[in-house]
């Protein structure tokens, strides 16, 4: 079986990884790798499928047939992004512990390797507590971010309240960063890949449709659409699904476009920036009171250190 390409890799955690050692080891049935301890004797690994037995402990018995074959797709076109949780078995082996549907998703795929966090405790606290507190050093970019928190979500019991406090982003933030993971496989590949930033990706998840969601991420890289003129199509779509518009052509002041651009990103949400001739206007968008209080503290500690 030929090993197909991966483009994520795990980095969604993987980056959270930091090498201490100077020279590279290999674990057994391991294909890559492996990463320095965090703590609890726990590293990252790249593991062949085939080395990885279920765990007999599973509660879950039963998965969607649909569902598993749409992550395999989803695995197929991004790669795996959250890596499962193994115990080494010290026979060539390793027992699966998290991440049931994700290997069963990648054998579909025909995946021939999976990244995987092997670990050396039988405390998943510890492990978990290590990656929050690590999660806000990595270089992650919108979609490896997304995959990291909705495995902290999902296989460490971790709730959005206390990743909130632990890496000081607000709830709303990270709601709205996990959304990225249901854009389709084709559009998470491009913000993935850097193609599409964080703001174009928020603005394509107000279209309800994948394909039209597919559609417009293809023309924003085409015409080199701005953010901006993105929510525009956006907001001209919600108004006539019948057929796409090109963005109202009022006159914009590229050094506004830009600066709605930046704001936009270090906020962490829609900003617009308009200049006239005599006066302009900043209007930054907030989601309730938990989000407007992150943005003023971002205002307030700019104040201070600026």
């Amino acid at each position: 079986m030929a090993t197909k390409h991966q483009t994520g890799l795990g980095r969604g955690l993987g980056e959270l990884f930091v090498r201490t050692d100077d020279e590279p080891r290999t674990e057994r049935g391991g294909t890559a790798e492996r990463s320095a301890p965090i703590g609890d004797g726990s590293y990252l690994t790249t593991l062949r499928v085939d080395t990885v037995t279920p765990n007999p402990r599973q509660p879950r018995q039963v998965f969607d047939e649909d569902e598993l074959r749409e992550l395999a797709a989803s695995l197929s076109e991004v790669g795996v992004l959250q890596p499962i949780v193994v115990r080494d078995r010290h026979d060539g082996t390793f027992e699966l512990i998290m991440g049931e549907r994700r290997l069963r998703a990648a054998r579909i795929a025909g995946l021939d390797t999976v990244p995987a966090i092997i670990r050396a405790t039988d405390d998943s606290d510890l492990l978990r507590d290590a990656l929050l507190e690590n999660i806000h050093r990595a270089q992650l970019n919108p979609l490896e971010e997304a995959a990291a928190y909705q495995q902290l979500l999902d296989d460490f019991g971790c709730t959005q309240e206390e990743l909130s406090g632990r890496i000081k982003r607000s709830r709303p933030q990270i709601s709205n960063t996990i959304r990225l993971l249901r854009l389709p496989a084709p559009v998470q590949r491009r913000v993935a890949a850097g193609v599409l930033s964080a703001g174009h990706a928020r603005a394509l998840l107000s279209l309800s449709d994948p394909v039209a969601q597919e559609q417009l991420a293809q023309r924003i890289v085409a015409e080199g659409l701005s953010v901006r003129s993105t929510e525009e199509v956006v907001a001209t779509r919600g108004t006539d699904d019948r057929s796409p518009r090109t963005p109202r052509t009022t006159p914009v002041s590229p050094r506004a476009e830009d600066l709605s651009s930046e704001l936009s990103d270090h906020f962490d949400t829609r900003v617009r920036v308009s200049i006239g001739r005599t006066k302009g206007r900043i209007v930054i968008e907030f989601a309730g009171e938990d989000d407007l209080e992150r943005i003023l503290a971002v205002v307030k500690n700019k104040e201070t250190t600026g």
